[in-house]
């Protein structure tokens, strides 16, 4: 049995060993600079169309009303117009914070731009990725960005004096940081312990599909592997989407720390030379079994849920 291979060709220089709470060893590929600039102008692009189409809503269905808050800013304004206003306030918000926080919070640890270039984020030190992470990094991000922008912003009208050439400097020096760290870092994810990784798209074998392969014959020794609800409760997502880089890499070290780690949990003693089957079958029961779940509303997002 053999893992999917991947079709990029990646470097040495961006290639890590990442050591999991659990002591696996896992290796990852740290995102080019390309790839999140990318990713950040494909987020920025989606949340612009996405507030157009939110501005061409309210125009259908309050009518006029939005020209005349418009023009009339300073004037007074009717109950109907606060309301407007205090919804165009809630949207960008939302769009500023929620957007990133919610897509970055989710099993996927990637915006929708993210997602479309390979990319991801991941805690530096393997563990779960917590919100006060996402958070932090996405708070640093007014600094780094938004701020500066601002300062730029004005200082084209006369108004900012040398606040201007401030902001731009600001913004310069916040846009180099990736340039002067060799996991291309980000000043957010320095203060929150992240940094960004590729995800690559490459699909499992076929027997690492829930509907293939989840007996988990094993074609070397014969063995069928499965598991009882003791076994798969143990894991959630979070190991999941471990144990399924760990397959896709391949590497024979890395599967016989991570088949001796769950032997250990489970209690099982299936012997060695028979790491790849036994972890397929694992991989593939417990996948079924947290997709199942999901399907009733209930999430187990890591081993401590």
């Amino acid at each position: 049995m053999s893992g999917a291979v991947m079709t990029s060709v990646v470097t040495d220089k961006r290639r890590r060993e990442m050591v999991t709470p659990e002591g696996v060893t896992v290796p990852i590929t740290v995102a080019s600079r390309g790839a999140r600039i990318g990713a950040l102008m494909l987020d920025f692009t989606i949340l612009f169309f996405g507030f157009m189409v939110f501005n061409l809503l309210m125009i259908w269905i309050f009518g006029g009303l939005v020209d005349e808050l418009v023009e009339g800013v300073e004037e007074d304004v009717t109950g109907a117009g606060e309301f407007l206003v205090i919804l165009y306030i809630i949207v960008l918000f939302l769009a500023r914070y929620a957007y990133f926080l919610v897509f970055e919070l989710g099993p996927r640890g990637a915006t929708l731009g993210k997602r479309i270039t390979g990319i991801r984020i991941a805690t530096r030190d393997g563990g779960r990725l917590t919100a006060e992470a996402v958070i932090a990094r996405n708070l640093l991000r007014d600094i780094e960005l938004f701020m500066p922008l601002i300062f730029l912003l004005v200082a084209p009208s006369g108004e900012a004096g040398s606040a201007g050439l401030a902001g731009l400097a600001w913004f310069l020096l916040f846009m180099a940081f990736p340039f002067f760290n060799k996991d291309a870092m980000r000043a957010g994810d320095v203060i929150a312990g992240t940094w960004v990784v590729e995800a690559p798209r490459a699909k499992l074998a076929d027997t690492l599909s829930t509907q293939g392969g989840a007996t988990g014959s094993s074609d070397l020794t014969g063995v069928c592997y499965e598991f009882g609800e003791r076994e798969l409760s143990i894991y959630g997502e979070h190991e999941l989407q471990t144990l399924e880089r760990v397959l896709r890499d391949g590497q024979q070290e890395a599967l016989v720390a991570v088949h001796d780690t769950i032997c250990r949990k489970i209690g099982w003693n299936p012997g060695a030379g028979d790491e790849r089957a036994f972890l397929e079958a694992y991989y593939a029961q417990l996948r079924a079994r947290l997709e199942g779940d999901m399907r009733f509303g209930k999430r187990k997002r890591d081993k401590f849920s």
